[in-house]
């Protein structure tokens, strides 16, 4: 067994602390990584306080997780020692089903693996990136381009495929007119990402507090949902939406804001229920999608992409004991506009 240090959480109202965590021995197809930086998603706040459901504590949260490859099974043919690469959202899938053949692992019919909060084929739970040390097996391993730093590829492995995969699937490109709900983690790539696309970009964020970075992240148009008058101006115009934010939103409202066979699609995932009135989808045949990060195949055309247009995340690298700090701060809204943990400070 390999021992990492890592920062770990008790229960759901306990803080951060060290600990040590075991790295199971390398099987024929693992790749040992030594992880350099790890991004701090809200997902990982979501489950680290148990909003969503059970959590089998001490949990180590982390899933946008970014290292050097430090040794690899016998069999393994796709990495060697001294590679960049990055794990994601999930470390294993059934492998075997319809949506895995497909390149789609994380609609996987058994149920993909988690990086953190779930159980391996192993029967072990699995821990994540707020550590020093990762055994995945190769399959779920990415290569990270040259061109992008590894502290600027932590977050595309969850915020970037997030947003890239939905404005892949619905085909934004030149000639769509896109809208992003919130310019956070997850909104400002999505701004990013549509506009290196060819699309047109208009943000919807709550106030007009961050239009400067709108426009500077690629956004055509900036208008605050405050405003009742923005629903007004823009009703019928988007052929997709992009809703970033994990809150409560009056779908209806932003239903109407979409053209005829236009989309409305949720990545953003708030822990209570969300209700809408059918009238505003039949009336001009719109629809309600939801999307979930992206397939292994789909994440490295993400991470190619974004290396080929200079994309990268807006970031602020912290220490290892700023994680509580870091989680509060996300809370508040107070960052711009990812965290990522450099984990040499372990």
């Amino acid at each position: 067994m390999i021992t990492a240090k890592a920062r770990a959480v008790d229960g759901p109202d306990k803080p951060f602390k060290e600990a040590e965590i075991k790295r199971r021995d390398l099987d024929t197809k693992d790749v040992l990584i030594e992880i350099k930086f790890a991004g701090i998603c809200h997902s990982d706040i979501h489950t680290a306080h148990g909003e969503w459901g059970e959590v089998n504590y001490p949990l180590v949260p982390g899933h946008e997780i970014a290292g050097i490859v430090t040794d690899v099974g016998p069999e393994v043919t796709k990495y060697k020692v001294g590679d960049r690469v990055g794990v994601g959202c999930m470390v294993d899938s059934c492998g075997d089903c319809e949506n895995c053949h497909q390149g789609e692992e994380q609609y996987c019919l058994r149920g993909n693996v988690p990086t953190y909060a779930g159980v391996d084929k192993y029967g072990e739970p699995t821990q994540g990136g707020y550590s020093t040390h990762i055994v995945v097996v190769e399959d779920f391993v990415l290569s990270i381009p040259d061109e992008i730093e590894l502290d600027q590829a932590a977050p595309l492995l969850c915020a970037g495929i997030t947003t890239f995969s939905p404005l892949h699937h619905w085909k934004a490109g030149p000639g769509k007119k896109v809208a992003v709900v919130g310019l956070g983690g997850l909104g400002h790539m999505a701004v990013k990402i549509a506009h290196a696309m060819g699309a047109e970009v208009t943000v919807l964020s709550q106030s007009l507090k961050k239009k400067e970075d709108g426009m500077r992240f690629g956004a055509a148009d900036y208008y605050a949902t405050s405003d009742p008058e923005t629903f007004e101006k823009l009703a019928g115009t988007f052929d997709l939406i992009i809703n970033t934010v994990s809150a409560k939103l009056k779908l209806d409202d932003y239903l109407s804001l979409l053209a005829l066979d236009g989309s409305l699609v949720n990545v953003g995932a708030p822990a209570e229920p969300l209700s809408l009135n059918v009238f505003s989808l039949i009336g001009h045949r719109r629809s309600f999608a939801g999307s979930l990060i992206g397939g292994i195949r789909e994440t490295q055309e993400m991470l190619n992409f974004c290396a080929e247009h200079k994309i990268g995340p807006e970031i602020e690298v912290i220490s290892a004991d700023q994680i509580n700090e870091a989680y509060d701060r996300v809370l508040n809204s107070d960052v711009k506009y990812r965290f990522v943990i450099d984990i040499s400070t372990m």
